[in-house]
């Protein structure tokens, strides 16, 4: 690997600092921005006297097949330590699928395979929506009608309902129309149902180990199926919206189909499973439980010997899955990386919810570290509870540690993030949402002094917007639909498509930092900023710096 070459600058006294306020972009409309209506007296501070600037955090400045996608943590973090843009997991999918790569490849043909010689069952396990944030219902309908082409007689759908990265009670939207594609594969001669399901935060998508009650949930009712029985997913989802007024997509209770008593699904020896999101984070901990022998996070009663796979590979140095459709981006020379080879120690911290967004994403996919004597990683466990109940997260206790980091002089480089504006945003609560804002702001201004005691240099930016955008708004006029039952504005609670801010903060000015001016930068050079303003020379392939440097640009060309 080559080595960061030094620039003029000697680097501030104190750290490089980069907070990444997970969640909070730029709102385009004031009916619903969260952001704009918190008490947010640091940031405003920061708005007059530091330096300023928007970046792109969606589409393609990330890595997603289109400017329509929105952005989220992971390829947020990707670009953001990777310096540069690479393909992310919904492009590399749809291109595996438009040319045939996927199913001519080794892996599907070893599930149809495995699935015709046992007479078995072909299972797909997935977030059902179109969100293209970690799947997307066309790659799944794509795999059906491959496999009904190639023989396959028997399938099941286990759909985890999103309301979340689409609408919160859009849930219908997608089963609707899709039971009507069923119906069609059907009329062919095969036999494709909905099996089982039930919300994206209530079974399955557990991550960092937070609550695997969910992923216990998440395999009791897809392998064993065991829970309340319905005729269909859609009066599943009818009876829950009944007896739960209020209650969201994403933390439905889970349910099974069953037929005449006896559940229509459950997976079996001998049957083929495709986990088909894409995304990584959340797909990890459902394929431990179908691929760890020693995992005993969970009871799995007896475990069905089956051929399991998952759209990506979800974490390449442990190599899970074993079998995977789509080979995840290469993803190298990071931010991390130079500068352990620069011999610069780094502090990466965030709560468990982000944990894995400040190390493994901001490596690049890369578990564990680089050199363990020159890399501090720190998760604060997360609370188990609904966000909106406890909006401030752990932003103090970050903070806290944060601010005795500093004060050490043992870290060149500082990264932390504050989840509060994402994972509350989602939640759909505009109230507990301001509050997670201006929870952020509050540790963001005990930080200015710490920063500025040390000598040190405060870059604050975030990965995509989300609490920025609260409710939905009509495309041709921005209006805030109404539902005529409740009288309630329409809330949404998926990520926006709006820029990001980036604040500059050298209090010393050692730095003597100007903006470069370079227009269209997306967060992916948040890398060279924090690489220039450490002094040293960014990658001659790494995407343009935010600011240039004692008045110089100092990206190496």
């Amino acid at each position: 690997m080559e080595s960061l070459q030094r620039s003029g600058f000697a680097g501030p006294a104190g750290p490089v600092v980069l907070v990444v306020m997970d969640g909070v972009g730029v709102g385009k409309y004031a009916e619903g921005d969260a952001v704009a209506t918190a008490l947010t007296p640091t940031l405003d501070w920061l708005r007059e006297h530091a330096l300023y600037s928007e970046l792109q955090a969606h589409g393609t400045a990330v890595g997603l097949p289109s400017d329509d996608d929105m952005g989220n943590s992971e390829v947020g973090h990707n670009a953001i330590g990777c310096g540069r843009v690479f393909a992310q997991g919904a492009k590399l999918v749809n291109a595996a699928i438009a040319s045939g790569a996927m199913f001519r490849g080794a892996v599907w043909q070893q599930l149809i395979a495995n699935c015709k010689a046992n007479g078995s069952v072909l299972h797909f396990i997935g977030l059902f929506s179109d969100g293209n944030v970690h799947s997307h219902l066309d790659h799944l309908r794509a795999m059906l009608v491959q496999a009904q082409a190639e023989g396959v007689t028997r399938a099941r759908v286990h759909i985890l309902l999103d309301g979340r990265d689409v609408g919160e009670t859009s849930a219908l939207d997608y089963v609707d129309p899709f039971e009507a594609f069923l119906a069609d594969c059907n009329a062919g001669g095969v036999d494709f149902r909905i099996a089982s399901g039930g919300g994206r935060m209530y079974i399955t998508m557990d991550r960092y180990g937070a609550d695997w009650s969910m992923v216990q949930r998440g395999w009791d009712t897809h392998v064993h199926a065991q829970g309340r029985q319905f005729a269909s997913a859609r009066e599943a989802i009818t009876a829950f919206r009944a007896e739960k007024p209020g209650v969201i997509d994403q933390d439905l209770p889970a349910f099974v189909v069953a037929e005449h008593g006896q559940p229509v699904g459950p997976i079996c020896d001998g049957d083929s499973v495709v986990f088909f999101n894409f995304r990584g984070d959340r797909a990890i901990e459902i394929t431990r439980a179908f691929e760890d022998d020693s995992l005993t996070k969970i009871d799995r009663g007896v475990r069905p010997r089956v051929v399991y796979a998952g759209m990506m590979q979800y974490d390449g140095d442990l190599k899970l899955p074993t079998n995977f459709l789509v080979d995840p981006p290469a993803i190298d020379r990071t931010v991390g990386e130079f500068l352990v080879h620069a011999g610069v120690k780094q502090l990466a911290i965030s709560e468990t919810q982000k944990f894995g967004h400040v190390t493994y994403f901001f490596n690049g996919n890369r578990s564990g570290k680089f050199d363990a004597a020159l890399e501090d990683y720190v998760e604060i466990p997360s609370d188990i509870l609904p966000f909106e109940q406890r909006p401030w997260m752990k932003g103090a206790e970050i903070t806290d540690y944060v601010l005795k980091a500093i004060a050490s002089g043992d870290y060149r480089f500082i990264r932390l993030n504050y989840p509060n504006g994402d994972m509350v945003g989602h939640t759909g609560v505009y109230q507990a949402t301001q509050i997670g804002v201006e929870t952020v702001d509050l540790c963001l201004g005990r930080l200015l002094p710490a920063v500025e005691a040390a000598g040190g240099i405060l870059v604050i930016s975030a990965d995509h917007g989300n609490a920025d955008d609260m409710f939905e708004h009509l495309k041709k006029t921005g209006a805030v639909p109404v539902d005529p039952e409740t009288g309630k504005r329409k809330v949404k609670t998926a990520h926006s498509l709006n820029p990001v801010p980036v604040y500059i903060y050298d209090p010393a000015g050692t730095a003597q930092v100007t903006l470069s001016g370079i227009p269209g930068l997306g967060i992916s050079s948040l890398a060279a900023t924090v690489l220039n303003l450490l002094g040293f020379q960014a990658p001659a392939d790494y995407d343009p710096s935010v600011v240039n440097v004692g008045a110089a640009e100092l990206v190496a060309r």
